[in-house]
């Protein structure tokens, strides 16, 4: 299977990075292939609902979204990984979704295989209410088949992550797919 990870931290060693890395090595160990995409390292614009792309078509926007959308359709499975922002996504990787305006069609005919994968400071069982629900209606909206969740609250920190349950949790959920 060819997972793509959007990997939405612009942190590149903190703690959502550990656990996309465990994910990865555990899926590799199982014979997936896993590629994953810095988002907050490319050249991603907003969308500004020109609506040029006919919302199946060639976005009117120039940027690193078509090495994206490449990458994604070539995949089984699209894995969305992010820190807690103010009890959502980073906008650097809301940025990415957004632009899916222009492939969605394309991408609910490949029915994809998903999972979500966030870190957050807080540890209250509400935390990751609004990034789960916004999950849910992606994987509804745009008919992919949910693997699963991994939520690591109280990792703040690499070294809170790294000697919490978190990072063993997320190799073994990319080693059972």
């Amino acid at each position: 299977m060819r997972i793509t990870v959007l990997q939405g931290s612009p942190n590149r060693d903190g703690s959502t990075a550990m656990l996309v890395d465990e994910f990865v090595r555990g899926a590799e160990e199982s014979g997936h292939s896993c590629d994953v995409i810095h988002v907050c390292g490319m050249d991603v614009s907003p969308c500004t609902g020109c609506v040029a792309c006919g919302y199946e078509g060639p976005c009117s926007i120039d940027d690193d979204n078509g090495t994206i959308r490449s990458k994604i359709l070539s995949s089984d499975m699209l894995v969305f990984a992010t820190p807690l922002y103010y009890f959502g996504m980073t906008s650097q990787l809301k940025a990415v979704i957004d632009r899916f305006c222009s492939y969605n069609s394309s991408i609910s005919n490949r029915n994809l295989r998903s999972a979500l994968i966030s870190v957050a400071w807080n540890s209250d069982d509400w935390t990751f209410e609004a990034l789960t629900a916004h999950y849910r209606t992606l994987v509804r909206y745009l008919n992919l088949r949910d693997e699963g969740m991994m939520l690591g609250g109280g990792c703040g920190t690499p070294s809170m992550t790294g000697s919490s349950r978190y990072p063993k949790m997320a190799y073994e959920f990319g080693k059972r797919l």
